[in-house]
């Protein structure tokens, strides 16, 4: 294994039992992505793309294979370690934003270091310095029904980035807005690329992949290419 990676997966099968039914998603999937890669994952529905995302985000565990994380071997882990591994190591973004209604800004982008257990009076100034760096530090004591679809989505990276994880997940995260904020968010993604972020983004739509520096394509549970964007 290439400890030096962020993502090193290696011969990956997954296998979902249903009584006596067994169906195999991913058959033999291997993917390395260094730190400071912006990779797109794209294939049709059924292709086996938000499996590896959950394999990828330690939401579930391959049936068969090895992934390191960071260089850290994840299939060692208990549940609480995968835990603390997704806490610290990964950050995610979703289609649906995934804020807490009943929160401010403020407090959902400070809820992971609150988990952490970093004191109030620093999680609040970190997250409020998260808030101003996607633009939105105006917007800090609003809730989410009082914010636009971008800047939901902005609390949503800023929430995702606050504990400095070795990689960002992003699931579809421009699917719930209209072209002109998507085109600001990949944008935004951009930005944090170059800043050194490390990213995996799903997506079905080859315009948002083609801010990517690479696309992988999965059909029928196999990557059937891998190769830079046209960007």
């Amino acid at each position: 294994m290439n400890d030096l990676r962020a993502i090193d997966l290696r011969n990956i099968v997954k296998v979902y039992v249903n009584g006596p039914m067994e169906l195999e998603v991913l058959h033999g999937v291997s993917l390395g992505v260094d730190h400071g890669e912006y990779v797109a994952i794209m294939g049709p529905s059924g292709s086996g793309k938000s499996t590896l995302m959950n394999l990828i985000g330690c939401l579930d565990r391959p049936t068969r294979g090895q992934y390191h994380l960071d260089g850290i071997d994840v299939a060692q882990l208990d549940d609480n370690a995968l835990a603390e591994i997704r806490l610290r190591k990964l950050g995610f973004v979703f289609q649906g934003f995934n804020l807490l209604g009943r929160a401010d800004a403020l407090d959902n982008v400070a809820l992971p270091l609150f988990y952490a257990g970093v004191p109030v009076r620093e999680r609040r100034r970190r997250a409020m310095a998260a808030l101003a760096d996607m633009g939105i530090a105006d917007r800090a004591k609003h809730k989410p029904s009082e914010l636009s679809g971008g800047q939901q989505q902005r609390a949503a990276i800023a929430r995702a980035l606050i504990n400095d994880p070795a990689v960002l997940l992003a699931d579809e995260p421009t699917g719930n807005l209209d072209s002109a904020t998507s085109e600001e968010l990949l944008q935004l993604f951009s930005r944090l690329n170059a800043e050194g972020h490390t990213i995996l983004m799903v997506t079905h739509d080859q315009q948002v992949a083609d801010h990517a520096n690479r696309i992988v394509r999965l059909r029928d549970g196999h990557i059937v290419s891998d190769e830079p964007s046209r960007r």
